[in-house]
């Protein structure tokens, strides 16, 4: 498929290429027909002043044959001749000229209408780039390159500038023959195909002002956050030595809709932005003429009225760039973009829920729509495919098809039926709780997706993370492995949680741990903790657990002793479940463990109190080296759901 993609981008480009090229020979051709009308003209003024030297010539005679001066007639008959004869021939070339200029005109028709379809493609190109610009946001792969279609401008900029010259220069032929002929049918269409040209050139322009590197679109108030801005024609007209200012500003919904309505901003602005102006500047070797704002920073920003259940979070802003310049004496332009969609934070515990309001408009946004409304439904498939998009991008690996089941159900609040034909509101998606929870779907999904990129990546990519299973699921599945078989699942009950799932004994009791937090997996890594469980030997179906996780191993699984630096003792935190050594442990107490701490946090979780239920773990010093004995450490508590959100807007 990569490869496929590949031919049919250099297909693509060859065939827009080749398209232009050839409208570049037929330019050259309707060039070579004004050189011959222009050589023609000279020779038509040539010929007038001849005729007309002859005219006076003969009225001078007239004059002195009336005032009784004697004249020869003969000569008088011969400067007669002559200027009949001129006469004739200014009015066969006059009519050769006439014609000749109305086939250019023709040709220049031709070479508009050739210039037209072209035109319509690239700029199509241009739009479906930003739309996948936007769908990149949730992890898409761009097929467009920004870098060819700029090519293509630059070829087409120059096409419509030699088409427009060229009408021009019918203009000026029509103008300086008009004293001696009219030529109203090719002045008319003269005049059509110049506007044609100036707007198929403005269209152009504006069309070719982009943003490069869109700003974050959860955007943090007093944080500071970058853009980039290109024109793409910019090397072209001489427009590159006007150096032209760039401004910036934020704007709200009602605004963005009023600049699109007017097609042109007027100061526009809902908040305070820093460091919001720059000069675009030219790069030859890249061939870029941009500005890349690097420290811009919202310090302010003025929200709308809220209505319902609406939040701060559903609100979406857009960064307006602007910028004025000339080409030439004649054309003025009045450039402007507006960025991708924008939700603006305070405090990184809303980042969660501007991600969802993102990503919901990034996945279902329309061509055209009217700024920014997205559908509040859409059907589940089309979500599942926005998730396992976002997923793949964050993590490293996509979702298997029994991981957006398990998504669809959880989404959905259902199980046992076709997902397919199903959809989602966007209050199921972020605005409702899930059952029994006190947190929504999205809030689920993405503390799992952050808890996996920070801490999970290596082993969620290698396959050693099942993940998307109910517990009853996987306890299903483990009671037909042996002993010390067990897989990885996210928690269902709590936020950006891990949780280890084996099987304990001889009889295929399943037991689970009490979930791994960030915070847990920041202290001890994932492999780590696993490599402190003896008794865990093989990961489902039956992968050596050293095989799947020995690589993650920041110690080796042989060392016995503490290792010493500059004379002191240097304790490890390890993973140990209160009660527990492994199959055939006694679990009726904790005094089986003897150096177990009896009045602990984790103690009522002990195993004598859950069968299959979750238990705690907690990290203690290797060897028992620690001057207050074996209690746990205060970094080990769980984490809260605050703890998965303290972000800057950074995290995707």
């Amino acid at each position: 498929m990569e490869v496929d993609g590949k031919l049919s981008k250099e297909n693509e480009n060859n065939g827009i290429m080749q398209r232009m090229d050839w409208i570049s020979n037929h330019a050259e051709h309707t060039n070579e027909i004004r050189m011959t009308i222009q050589s023609d003209i000279e020779s038509f003024n040539a010929l007038y002043s001849e005729c007309a030297k002859y005219s006076q010539q003969v009225q001078y005679a007239k004059s002195q044959r009336m005032s009784n001066t004697s004249i020869i007639p003969e000569i008088e008959c011969k400067l007669i001749q002559e200027k009949e004869l001129h006469q004739g021939q200014l009015k066969a070339k006059s009519l050769t000229l006439n014609n000749s200029i109305s086939g250019y005109v023709n040709k220049l028709n031709e070479l508009t209408n050739l210039i037209s379809p072209v035109q319509a493609y690239i700029i199509e190109s241009l739009i479906q780039w930003k739309r996948q610009q936007q769908l990149a946001g949730n992890g898409y792969k761009c097929t467009k390159d920004i870098d060819v279609i700029q090519t293509w401008c630059e070829k087409l900029c120059d096409l419509i500038w030699i088409a427009r010259s060229q009408i021009k220069e019918a203009d000026r032929f029509r103008v300086n023959l008009s004293r001696f002929f009219e030529l109203p049918k090719s002045c008319e269409i003269i005049n059509t195909l110049l506007n044609m040209t100036t707007q198929y050139l403005s269209s152009l322009v504006t069309s070719t002002f982009v943003i490069i590197a869109q700003p974050p679109q959860v955007l943090k108030t007093n944080t500071r956050f970058s853009a980039e801005v290109r024109l793409l024609i910019g090397g072209k007209l001489n427009i590159h030595k006007t150096s032209p200012v760039v401004k910036v500003s934020i704007v709200n919904e009602s605004q963005v809709n009023q600049i699109i309505g007017r097609n042109r901003p007027y100061g526009e602005s809902c908040g305070e932005l820093l460091n919001c102006t720059g000069k675009m500047e030219y790069h030859p070797a890249l061939r870029h003429f941009s500005t890349n704002f690097r420290s811009m920073q919202l310090k302010k920003i003025k929200r709308t009225e809220k209505k319902g259940t609406e939040s701060v979070m559903d609100e979406k802003f857009s960064i307006l760039f602007s910028s004025t310049f000339f080409i030439g004496n004649e054309l003025q332009f009045e450039v402007w973009n507006l960025s991708l969609p924008v939700v603006v934070i305070v405090h990184g515990n809303q980042d969660p829920h501007a991600w969802a309001t993102v990503i919901w408009d990034n996945a279902f946004a329309k061509l055209g729509r009217v700024p920014f409304s997205v559908p509040d439904k859409v059907p589940w498939k089309s979500v599942a495919e926005a998730l396992n998009m976002k997923f793949s991008a964050v993590t490293g690996r996509g979702l298997s098809e029994e991981s957006l089941m398990f998504l669809a159900e959880k989404a959905l609040r259902t199980q046992n039926v076709d997902f397919n034909n199903m959809v989602i509101s966007w209050s199921q998606f972020c605005k409702e709780p899930l059952p029994q929870r006190s947190f929504t779907f999205w809030e689920w999904f993405y503390s799992v997706m952050k808890l996996t990129k920070e801490h999970l990546k290596g082993p969620w990519m290698d396959g050693a993370i099942m993940g998307f299973i109910r517990k009853s699921d996987a306890e299903n599945m483990l009671t037909r492995y042996a002993t010390g078989t067990f897989l990885l699942r996210f928690s269902d009950s709590e936020l950006g949680g891990l949780t280890v799932a084996w099987t304990a004994s001889n009889d295929y009791e399943v037991f689970s741990l009490h979930p791994f937090s960030a915070k847990d997996l920041s202290i001890r890594n994932l492999a780590d903790r696993l490599l402190d469980l003896p008794y865990l030997t093989k990961l489902y179906p039956n992968i050596d657990k050293d095989l799947a996780f020995g690589k993650y191993y920041t110690q080796s699984p042989n060392i016995s002793t503490p290792v010493t630096n500059n004379g002191y003792v240097k304790p490890l935190l390890v993973t140990h479940v209160p009660g527990w050594n492994g199959p055939g442990t006694n679990c009726q107490g904790m005094n089986s463990y003897p150096n177990t701490p009896q009045n602990h946090i984790f103690y009522e979780n002990s195993l004598g109190n859950f069968s299959t239920n979750e238990m705690s773990v907690y990290s203690e010093p290797e060897n028992n080296m620690t001057a207050f004995g074996n209690y746990p450490s205060e970094m080990e508590f769980s984490s809260s759901v605050d703890d998965m959100s303290q972000t800057d807007g950074s995290f995707f």
